[in-house]
């Protein structure tokens, strides 16, 4: 029976609290509502304050170019040595190898520099082209900070190099194969021609490697041919050389390296933006704010009521 009791305390205590509770957040409503319209009004200035972000892509497939056919011991021999005479890139990771390039400092300081792409992401140079919701500039314009920080060259390629890497993406489509090379940026005119820069710039990095190994591995068969006295071997050696001048051939047709393109990059219509999400960012911001509201009106409470229960406890 006490046990009964007890809970019928605890039950009633819980109610209690709970009417406690939502008495002082109605006592403080206006309170919550003045945080949560701050909150807000300051979110909406900032979503205001950014321009659209606008995505410019190619999709990209490998060359299907014909495999050399060549003779079994001049295949064997091919194998034993490491040589791949696979057509379109054969068995090449063209989208890991576009990764770490974009990934790579040295080789986007090289095309940062080329192309002064230092210049071409400056601030001043771009906002012309920013986009705004309702195509109101003002409270960017009213923000906006004239101050330039100087910086030395190398810093500024660094900090270039960062950017590129935030604008610049690579996906693979594993059903098909395809390969998406995307740049995310406020500037759809810069967007699109980093898209045809990098393409070209990595094509033409993999296709001088790719084509050095072959012409490495073309000298020393050569060599070897010459070399050689046994008929059967001098065979092999010939059907591996047509073969690897075949496959630079066929590798070099089209205006890419190992691939071509399906879909080219476009500048995107203005009202294709890709963010920001503006309507999420002030109802994310609204409630987060009664939220904080709430806790800092229970915070308050609790403050105060520290004293009261100190002295109570004295007594």
């Amino acid at each position: 029976m006490q046990e009964i009791n007890n809970r019928a305390n605890y039950i009633e205590e819980d109610e209690i609290d709970l009417k406690e509770l939502f008495s002082t957040i109605w006592q403080n409503k206006f309170t919550i509502a003045i945080i949560a319209l701050l909150v807000t009004f300051f979110a909406l200035i900032y979503a205001l304050k950014k321009p659209n972000v606008y995505t410019s892509s190619t999709v990209l497939i490998l060359k299907e170019n014909d495999k050399p056919n060549i003779s079994g011991g001049a295949a064997a021999m091919a194998a034993m040595a490491g040589v791949n005479l696979g057509g379109g890139g054969g068995g090449i990771d063209i989208s890991g190898l576009f990764k770490n390039l974009l990934g790579n400092y040295s080789f986007n300081k090289d095309i940062i520099k080329k192309y002064k792409i230092n210049q071409m992401l400056k601030l001043k140079n771009i906002e012309k082209n920013f986009v705004f919701a309702a195509n109101k500039k003002e409270i960017y314009d009213f923000f906006k900070s004239d101050a330039y920080k100087e910086i030395d060259q190398e810093e500024l390629t660094y900090n270039t190099y960062l950017k590129i890497k935030n604008i610049l993406s690579t996906s693979t489509d594993k059903e098909s194969g395809a390969i998406t090379l995307s740049a995310k940026f406020e500037d759809r005119f810069v967007a699109k021609e980093l898209i045809d820069i990098y393409l070209l710039e990595m094509s033409t990095y993999i296709k001088k490697l790719d084509l050095k190994e072959l012409d490495d591995q073309v000298a020393y068969y050569e060599k070897e041919l010459l070399a050689s006295k046994n008929i059967d071997l001098r065979d092999n050696i010939n059907s591996l050389l047509s073969a690897l001048v075949k496959k630079k051939v066929l590798s070099q047709a089209g205006e890419f390296y190992m691939v071509k393109q399906l879909t080219k990059p476009q500048v995107p219509y203005i009202k294709d933006k890709a963010g920001p999400k503006r309507a999420l960012i002030i109802i994310v911001a609204f409630i987060t704010s009664i939220i904080l509201g709430i806790f800092f009106i229970f915070f308050k409470e609790f403050i105060r009521s520290s004293p009261e229960r100190e002295s109570e406890l004295s007594f």
